[in-house]
């Protein structure tokens, strides 16, 4: 895949992310942080940081309970380590920090 193909498709999973999270219940502020970076806050302070790493060709997630890099499949943002696909990784990880549950619908 070329670097443009990549920031394309990463950046629409930003996107679409943010978009899932402001129709989502869960309290949580989603701020840009620079090309390709998302924030999300919580309310008890906590951050999830999800940036596109493009000399990788990951999207990286940071939360408390770790850190995960997903590599695009042809279909599906995966896990390198175990497979799961990136946004029920988020889902789980949203509710968790939030202490709302909530499922962010893959793309």
């Amino acid at each position: 895949m070329t670097a443009s193909e990549f920031e394309k498709l990463a950046d629409t999973a930003l996107e679409h992310l943010s978009r899932a999270l402001e129709e989502s219940s869960v309290d949580c502020d989603c701020e840009p942080k620079g090309s390709g970076v998302l924030e999300l806050e919580f309310g008890d302070g906590s951050r999830i940081i999800v940036n596109r790493h493009s000399a990788a060709q990951e999207i990286w997630v940071a939360s408390k309970s770790g850190g995960y890099h997903f590599r695009w499949s042809g279909a599906d943002w995966v896990n390198t380590r175990d497979g799961t696909e990136l946004f029920a990784v988020l889902s789980k990880l949203v509710s968790h920090q939030s202490g709302t549950p909530v499922v962010l619908q893959r793309m």
